[in-house]
């Protein structure tokens, strides 16, 4: 009878064991995907900030354009002084 209960104890240490390596594959995995996605989040970061600094400088040359146009009509009087 101790066979017995030793066997059905070893039995259910097994299945936690198992169930417990489960969850732990689990758990890596989901860390694997929470850091690609962090990375992900971080190149975003980038990919915006690089997008602010081309708006800037577009609005740079726009103003300057703007200047300069403004310069030529004038010189061309097509508008009021």
């Amino acid at each position: 009878m101790t066979e017995n209960v030793e066997s059905l104890i070893l039995e259910h240490l097994r299945a936690l064991r198992a169930g417990q390596d489960r969850i732990e594959r689990k758990v890596q995995e989901l860390t694997a995907r929470a850091t690609s996605l962090e990375n992900q989040v971080v190149q975003m970061h980038k990919s915006i900030a690089f997008l602010h600094e081309d708006v800037a400088g577009v609005n740079v040359r726009i103003d300057g354009i703007s200047e300069r146009v403004e310069r030529i009509e004038k010189r061309l009087e097509l508008s009021p002084v």
